[in-house]
């Protein structure tokens, strides 16, 4: 077939492809546009999950007749110098505009600021008409109709209405976050409406992400090499079933970038059960010359130049914050407790909205274990107080200046260990020579897999050799966990190694490594505890980075403070 030149209309649409996806798209387009017009207040409508209707209002410096006609038009922007890689704009390619008015119904109405007259010009399918005066106030109103109109094919492609309305409120909210000085707003009969006052950023980020997520959320502020990074970092034990509550801003671009998610990622690893994901809103600064903005229409995706430099920045930041903060739960699974328990109907005849005591008793499991009354009130002072019972032989009671506190002793011994392993790692942990070496049959493939990582698990003190095709020789083991189940480790261990396989780091697979030993070396739930002992498990774990969660993520700890004991008591 003969090369053909392709008619412009097309051109449009190809190029609006990349540009406009999604209704969600077409919004952060706009509010981008606004926000680099010097607006102070934003406000958004949507209809039909912005299918049929998007209009974005804004206060900004506006546009005349001339400008107006130009916005329309491919590759025009007064936003870029000659200087690619100093970029200080959210825009800058000038193909916002031009790629909505190609596949919708585009209306733009504008008025420069001091001009004695507004503008309109109208885009439907990639034909533009001639700009007309207009009445408006001043800034600019865009009002995008009936989307993907031109491209039919690419309806099929969207969601529901819902589905589509949350996409464009998760745009809403990054931008929201990263401009807190200016007002947010957005209504429509598909949402609920929302509407953030100027604000500064520690407010705006409670007003966004709740104020749960400030109260269980640590601070980040660090600088390395002309890269600042600043936010905050939920807590290990505050989490999310996915990175939708990950936000993410460059230079005060919000963006969603592979680089900062696997950052993030590698800053959990060993403090979030998976499956589950952390809460963070990271800010980083940087030249504009160290960051290229322009990898893709879209312009979500950057592309640093030291990338290794802003991931170590990031997660030594998140790890050295969360060690700083000590023991400290989120706090989550206490008030929804509180919550559930307010819910609870009361019972019929009762007084004060509490069900009569009668027989409430009845058919209880008796609290096993003893009190453990500390030599010295003081004791409860410490953050994690002092322990006063031990329950069902796995749970800690102790009690501090202004509340209560549960530990899971088994998860909290996890993590005591494993922190041990991880700090054991410079050198070779001791180990105890087994007087018989145990044999531990395995599947041939098993049992190959652990012989080849025999040098790492040796550093741990745990010494293997091959025996046989389907059998290792244990000789020694890790003195740090004592006396240890070993055929059940070292199938554990087969496990992990076969799960994670020759992948990843050293560092990582001995830290994997030591994170199932850790399991096997903790104490277990159903041994009686004394008070000195529980005593001595508390001030470990005050004293030791990361013990708000074990290795696999759960909580080792949960404080209930005394105000919400005595609200449970309607006091």
């Amino acid at each position: 077939m003969p090369i053909v030149r392709l008619p412009e209309t097309v051109i449009n649409r190809i190029a609006a492809g990349e540009v406009v996806e999604r209704p969600a798209s077409v919004v952060k387009e706009l509010m981008e546009n606004a926000v680099d017009a010097g607006a102070s207040r934003v406000e958004v409508a949507t209809a039909s999950g912005g299918k049929t209707l998007i209009r974005v209002v804004d206060d900004g410096v506006g546009m005349g007749r001339d400008d107006l006609a130009l916005a329309v038009e491919r590759h025009c922007t007064s936003k870029l110098s000659d200087d690619l890689f100093d970029i200080r704009t959210l825009g800058f390619r000038g193909e916002a505009l031009p790629s909505i008015g190609a596949v919708a119904r585009l209306t733009v109405t504008s008025r420069a600021r001091g001009a004695g007259e507004g503008w309109r010009v109208e885009v439907a399918g990639g034909i533009v008409s001639a700009p007309r005066p207009a009445a408006i106030a001043g800034g600019t109103l865009v009002e995008v109709r009936d989307l993907f109109f031109a491209t039919p094919a690419r309806l099929k492609f969207l969601r529901s209405d819902q589905a589509e309305a949350n996409a464009i409120t998760d745009v809403f909210k990054r931008m929201a976050l990263a401009f807190p000085a200016i007002r947010f707003a957005i209504a429509g009969a598909d949402r609920s409406t929302l509407d953030y006052a100027p604000a500064d950023l520690a407010t705006r980020l409670a007003d966004v992400l709740g104020a749960e997520f400030a109260d269980s959320a640590l601070a980040i502020e660090a600088e390395r090499e002309g890269v600042r990074l600043t936010g905050l970092a939920g807590l290990p034990t505050f989490h999310r079933g996915n990175t939708q509550w990950q936000y993410f801003f460059v230079n005060g671009r919000p963006v969603r970038d592979r680089q900062l998610l696997g950052a993030v990622r590698g800053a959990y690893a060993d403090a979030m059960a998976t499956g589950r994901h952390p809460v963070v809103a990271l800010f980083v600064e940087l030249d504009p010359h160290l960051v290229d903005v322009n990898v893709h229409p879209a312009k979500a995706d950057v592309r640093f130049r030291d990338a290794g430099l802003v991931r170590g920045l990031v997660v030594g930041a998140i790890r050295a914050a969360i060690v700083q903060a000590g023991p400290r739960g989120s706090g989550e699974r206490a008030r929804a407790m509180v919550s559930a328990l307010d819910r609870v109907p009361a019972r019929a005849g009762s007084a004060g909205g509490f069900a009569e005591p009668q027989h409430a008793f009845e058919g209880m499991a008796t609290p096993s274990g003893e009190v453990a009354l500390p030599d010295e009130e003081a004791e409860t002072a410490f953050p994690l107080g002092a322990a006063r019972a031990q329950l069902h032989a796995n749970y800690i009671i102790a009690q501090t200046e202004t509340g209560l506190v549960i530990v899971d002793q088994h998860a909290a011994h996890e993590r005591l260990v494993y922190e041990a392993l991880k700090q054991g790692l410079a050198g070779r942990l001791a180990s105890q020579m087994l007087l018989v070496p145990e044999i531990v049959e395995l599947a041939e493939e098993d049992a190959a897999r652990l012989t080849r990582h025999g040098d790492e698990l040796a550093a741990f003190g745990l010494v293997i050799e091959p025996f046989g095709p389907g059998a290792v020789a244990v000789r020694e083991t890790p003195a740090m966990l004592g006396e240890v189940d070993t055929a059940r480790l070292v199938r554990d261990l087969a496990d992990e190694i076969a799960e994670w396989g020759e992948a990843g780091g050293l560092k990582a697979r001995l830290e994997r490594v030591a994170a199932t030993m850790a399991c096997h070396g903790s104490v277990r739930a159903g041994r009686k505890l004394r008070p000195q002992e529980m005593n001595a498990l508390l001030r470990q774990m005050e004293a030791t980075p990361n013990s708000g969660q074990c290795n696999h993520g759960r909580p080792t700890f949960i404080e209930l403070k005394l105000q919400d004991i005595e609200r449970l008591f309607g006091r």
